[in-house]
C-alpha cells in the first residue's frame, strides 16, 4: 500500500512552509496546502509563517481560504527570528489557533499604496479605513484583540511574541513543532461543520512541497530577479540586432522578457520606470545600428539609470530592488557602450589599410628608373605599380606613395 494511502487511514498532520514576500504564487501554494489538508484527513494544517508582508489581493485570497477552511488551520510563526508583519498579520490572525516562537515578533499592518505615487488624504483614509474594517473582523471571529489589530493597521505598532500572548494577539508560544503539537493536543476548533477536538500529541507530521511551478513563480516575482531578467532580456535583443542570424541571444532574451513582464503584472511597478528604461534601450539599439559615437550612448545610460531608480513605485523594503544590482547593470551597460565608442574612435583615427588610401604613406623601392616625363616600375605592399615621380629616381631607391591614380601610383624619394 503506498505512503498515501497509509496518510489517508492514520491520523496526521499536514505542515506548510510559506516564507518571503506574500504575493500570487504563495497564495497558490497556500490554497493548494489547505486543500490537500481537507482532502487527505489531516488532523490539522500547520502553516509556518515568515513573512515581511505582501500583497493586498494575495492575503486577502489567503485569508479568506482560512477562513473557511474545513480542517483546522493554525499559523505558527517559526523559527526564531521570524516575523509576521503587514499582510502577515491578517493571515495569523485569520487562523483558528495562531501560535508564535520565541524570539518572533508580529505588526506593522499599514497598508503599502500599491497603486504608485502618493495617495491624497481621502483616499489614504479609505484604504486605512477599508483595512481596520477588514482586520477587526478577522480579529473579532477569532475571538482575538480587536483593540491591537485596529492600532497594528492604523499605528504600525509590533509586539513580541510575549506581549502578543499577553494582549490576546495569539493563543500559543512554542520552541519548536514538537512542542507546538503538544500544546495543540485536546484544544478545541470551531469549524463550519461543527466543534473538533485535536488529536495532536505524538502525531506523524507531513510537509506539503512546493510544486517546481510556484517554486520558480516565487523566485521571479522578487523584484531585484525581475529586473536582472528585464536586463538579460534588453541585451538579448540588442545583441541580436547586433549580430543578426545568431538566434541564442534573441530567444534567451524573448524568453527572459516574457517572464520579467509576467513578475512585474503582480509586483507594484512603475510603467514610467518601465518606459525609461525602454527607451534606453531602444537608444543603445539606435546606436548600434546608426553610430552616433556618443550623444545616443549617453542618453540611453541617463534614461536606463532612472528607470531602474522609479521601477519600483512603493517604499516597502521587501520590494525594493536591490540598489547593487542596479549600480552593477547600469555599470556595465554604461562601460560596454564607453568600449565601444573608445573602438569606434580609434578606427576613425586609424590610417586606411585598404583600397586606395590604404596605398598613401606605403615605402617600397624604385625597380625601373622613373623620370619627369617617362613612368617607371616599383613594388610596394608585394605587389609591382606603375609609378610617376616629379623628378629623377633612379633603380633601387627608396620611395614613398603620395597620391594614386587608379593604377598608377605618384611617389617621391624617402
Amino acid at each position: 500500500m503506498s505512503a498515501f494511502l497509509l496518510l489517508l487511514l492514520l491520523n496526521h498532520i499536514d505542515i506548510a512552509k510559506v516564507s518571503g514576500v506574500i504575493h500570487p504564487p504563495t497564495a497558490e501554494y497556500t490554497l493548494k496546502a489547505i486543500k490537500q489538508a481537507e482532502e487527505d484527513g489531516a488532523e490539522c494544517l500547520i502553516i509556518e509563517l515568515d513573512t515581511p508582508g505582501g500583497l493586498d489581493e494575495s492575503m486577502r485570497e489567503i485569508t479568506k481560504a482560512v477562513l473557511n477552511a474545513k480542517v483546522p488551520v493554525i499559523v505558527y510563526v517559526y523559527p526564531s527570528g521570524a516575523r509576521c508583519a503587514s499582510a502577515g498579520v491578517f493571515i495569523l490572525l485569520s487562523s483558528h489557533i495562531a501560535a508564535m516562537a520565541p524570539g518572533t515578533n508580529i505588526g506593522a499592518a499599514h497598508p503599502v499604496a500599491m497603486g504608485g505615487g502618493k495617495m491624497d488624504e481621502t483616499m489614504k483614509a479609505k484604504v486605512e479605513n477599508d483595512a481596520v474594517a477588514y482586520i477587526k473582523s478577522i480579529a473579532k471571529k477569532r475571538g482575538k484583540n480587536e483593540e491591537w489589530a485596529e492600532n497594528a493597521v492604523r499605528k504600525s505598532v509590533s509586539v513580541t511574541a510575549d506581549e502578543a500572548l499577553e494582549l490576546g494577539v495569539i493563543d500559543i508560544i512554542a520552541d519548536n513543532l514538537e512542542e507546538l503539537l503538544d500544546k495543540l493536543d485536546s484544544l478545541e476548533v470551531e469549524l463550519e461543520s461543527g466543534t473538533q477536538v485535536l488529536n495532536t500529541k505524538g502525531e506523524s507530521t507531513k510537509e506539503i512541497e512546493w510544486s517546481f511551478k510556484e517554486k520558480f513563480f516565487s523566485k521571479i516575482a522578487n523584484p531585484t530577479i525581475a529586473y536582472m531578467l528585464l536586463m538579460i532580456g534588453m541585451w538579448g535583443i540588442i545583441l541580436e540586432f547586433s549580430h543578426p542570424g545568431t538566434f541564442i541571444p534573441g530567444v534567451v532574451g524573448g524568453i527572459s522578457l516574457i517572464l520579467a513582464f509576467y513578475s512585474f503584472q503582480i509586483l507594484p511597478i512603475s510603467y514610467a520606470g518601465v518606459g525609461l528604461i525602454v527607451l534606453g534601450f531602444i537608444l543603445f539599439i539606435m546606436e548600434v545600428l546608426t553610430p552616433t559615437y556618443g550623444p545616443l550612448a549617453i542618453g540611453g545610460v541617463i534614461s536606463l539609470a532612472l528607470g531602474s531608480l522609479m521601477l519600483i513605485k512603493v517604499k516597502a523594503p521587501f520590494l525594493q530592488i536591490s540598489r547593487v544590482s542596479i549600480i552593477v547593470a547600469v555599470a556595465l551597460t554604461g562601460s560596454f557602450f564607453v568600449f565601444a565608442l573608445a573602438m569606434a574612435f580609434r578606427t576613425m583615427r586609424r590610417k586606411p589599410i585598404t583600397g586606395k588610401r590604404g596605398l598613401v604613406g606605403e615605402t617600397g623601392e624604385v625597380k625601373e628608373r622613373i623620370e619627369p616625363s617617362l613612368e617607371g616600375r616599383v613594388f610596394i605592399a608585394g605587389e609591382w605599380w606603375k609609378a610617376i615621380a616629379d623628378e629623377t629616381i633612379e633603380v633601387g631607391e627608396k620611395v614613398r606613395v603620395v597620391e594614386v591614380n587608379r593604377l598608377t601610383l605618384k611617389v617621391e624619394k624617402k
